[in-house]
This record gives structure tokens, C-alpha cells and sequence, in this order.
């Protein structure tokens, strides 16, 4: 038991202390905007969304994430005027003809917000982000959109979950007082997106403002560096009912660390849609599956389920279960799916 709690915190530290990266997230492809402000405002109507990961469960410590994101957009007007939701019985408004008549809005501007928790052992992360997009119509199918996102970070680190053993608590890496246990640290995002009704593709650096938090008087604490997104996908008909959407996410943070991530989403109609996905990364790496429905036009629900396969902590710890709970307000086009994040 000494050896799996010695491995989980040099793991904590070494993800936390080495690079502070971003959390991962399995159903990062049904919420792009957690990763891209440029997706600020991006659909017809306010979306929000609630998440909560629950990583390498069986360990206590083990990573935590929640978070609640929010945006609309504003003065967004489309040319197309047809409620999906009064079609005949039986139309598929997803189907074969969704990209024949499908045009872009006129230019039109966003706002957002992000609240995030992420929690690792002994260190916690409060976030609070802004975001704003503009979007700009290229043609009468393709839309460029460039987002800046701004806030806080609150970086906490409590001494009472550490077990010291037999060593001695007052480790001058870690700190004594309250002061030296809570740090601020600012926010800074952009992100670049190019959509249409078939494809997406998107580039965004979150944590640009770099520096080192330290919980001490030394040099000791975590380093800020820059985190790379880079985001593409291509959506297929299959048939009249089914699309199939296989996408790739790539991310880079210094020092010359990556991680990809591979996923296929399969959609019926604007009902229910289910995927797999893998990640390969320098830290842990593995696979994933999803499912998901709307529920009306008014709520989505979806549950992802991830088996690590890298992970030095695989024998003494179960998977990683992500949840996620999407209301949309405003839908002025009745809508049950999304029509530009799909």
C-alpha cells in the first residue's frame, strides 16, 4: 500500500509540478469550447454544459475535474428560417440534405464563461475564464471564427492530506503558512476556428502566460507553460439516418510533451449517438468509449467510460467515468442537435 500511495503522488507531482498541463478530457469532442474560445457563441442559442471526471477511481486523490461552461452568441441571424422541429413525420433533419441547405449567419460576435475545478491529491485548482469570439462568414458554407479567453486561477495546496510518514512535515519545498499554500495565477487563451457543415479544424494556446508557482520561498512549485491544441474533424453520411464523424485532437505543452487523441462518433438522427476513442500520450495513454442522447430540444446527457493501458498505476486502480449534462436556452430553431459542433 506504501508503494501504490509513493507512486500515485510522484504521478500527482509529476502532472501537476512538472508541466501543468490541461486536464484531459474524454468528451472534449462534444465541448471543443472547453479547450478553444474561438467556439464562443458558435450555435444559435446559449449552451451549457456540466461535467464531472472521476479518474483512476479506487485511489484517494486520484484527479477530480467538474466544470460548468456557458456561452451564446450575439447578433447572430441565419438565412436559414426552417424549424427542424415542425418538419413532417419521419424527416431526418440530419440527413443527406442538412448540408445541401445549410448557409452560414452573418457576422456575429460571442460571450462565455468557464468555472472549473480540477483536483489531484493534495493540490486544487479553481479556474474562472471569460471568453469572447467573433465570427466571420468566408463563403456562403464556411465560417472563421478567432477567440481570446481571460481570467483566474486559484492554486491550493493542502497540508492535512499529506502523509509525511517518518519524514519531517516541515518541508521547505512544500511551505508553512497559509500565504504560501494559496497562490493566484492569470489566465490567458486564443483560439482559431475554421467550420462548415461538414468539417471543422481549430488551433488554440491556453496558459500563455507563463511563469512558476511556487508554495515556498525557493524556486520550488509548478511550472506554467504554454499548451498547444490543434483540432480537426470530417463528418460522413451513411445513408439517410447515420453520419459518422472520426476527428483528431493533438496536444503539445513544453517541454516536448504530446498527447493524441483518436475518436469516431457514430450519430442517428438528431437522437443518440455513440463512439470509441484512444489516446496515446508521453504520461498515460488509453482507450475510451462514449454514449449519448438528446433528450428534446432543450437537453443532451452523455456518459464516457476510459481504460487506461500505460498508466503505472493500472494494477492497483480501476478506469476513469466522465459524465456530462448539456441544457440549451434560447433554441430559437427548436433544434435537438447542434448545428455547427456536432
Amino acid at each position: 500500500m506504501k508503494f501504490v500511495c509513493c507512486l500515485f503522488i510522484s504521478l500527482t507531482l509529476s502532472l501537476t509540478s512538472f508541466c501543468q498541463a490541461k486536464p484531459y478530457y474524454t468528451q472534449y469532442v462534444l465541448n471543443n469550447y472547453i479547450l478553444n474560445p474561438a467556439l464562443t457563441g458558435i450555435e444559435n442559442y446559449t449552451d451549457i454544459k456540466m461535467s464531472y471526471r472521476n479518474q483512476w477511481t479506487g485511489i484517494d486523490g486520484a484527479p477530480v475535474t467538474g466544470y460548468v461552461t456557458m456561452h451564446k452568441p450575439i447578433g447572430k441571424s441565419d438565412d436559414k428560417t426552417t424549424a427542424t422541429s415542425f418538419a413532417m413525420k419521419g424527416f431526418n433533419s440530419r440527413g443527406n440534405a442538412y448540408g445541401d441547405d445549410k448557409t452560414t449567419s452573418s457576422p456575429h460576435h460571442g460571450i462565455g464563461l468557464i468555472l472549473l475545478n480540477d483536483k489531484a491529491g493534495f493540490i486544487n485548482r479553481w479556474t474562472m475564464n471569460a471568453s469572447y469570439a467573433y465570427h466571420l462568414p468566408l463563403s456562403g458554407r464556411t465560417t472563421f471564427s478567432a477567440g481570446l479567453s481571460a481570467g483566474m486561477s486559484s492554486i491550493n495546496l493542502d497540508r492535512s492530506k499529506i502523509n509525511f510518514g517518518e519524514l519531517d512535515p516541515n518541508d521547505p519545498a512544500i511551505g508553512y503558512a497559509n500565504s504560501e499554500l494559496n497562490k493566484i495565477k492569470p489566465e490567458l487563451g486564443v483560439g482559431l476556428w475554421l467550420y462548415a457543415s461538414n468539417y471543422f479544424a481549430g488551433l488554440s494556446i491556453l496558459n500563455i502566460v507563463i511563469g512558476k508557482n511556487s508554495f515556498a520561498v525557493n524556486d520550488n512549485g509548478d511550472s506554467f507553460t504554454p499548451n498547444y491544441f490543434f483540432t480537426g474533424g470530417y463528418r460522413f453520411d451513411i445513408g439517410e439516418d447515420f453520419n459518422l464523424i472520426p476527428s483528431l485532437m493533438i496536444q503539445y505543452w513544453q517541454p516536448q510533451l504530446i498527447g493524441e487523441h483518436l475518436n469516431v462518433k457514430l450519430q442517428y438522427r438528431d437522437m443518440v449517438w455513440a463512439g470509441v476513442g484512444y489516446r496515446r500520450s508521453d504520461f498515460i495513454s488509453g482507450y475510451s468509449a462514449l454514449f449519448g442522447l438528446n433528450l428534446a430540444n432543450a437537453m443532451n446527457l452523455s456518459y464516457s467510460y476510459e481504460v487506461a493501458t500505460s498508466s503505472r498505476l493500472r494494477n492497483y486502480t480501476g478506469n476513469t467515468h466522465e459524465i456530462m449534462i448539456g441544457f440549451i436556452l434560447g433554441n430559437k430553431y427548436s433544434e435537438s442537435c447542434p448545428r455547427a459542433i456536432w
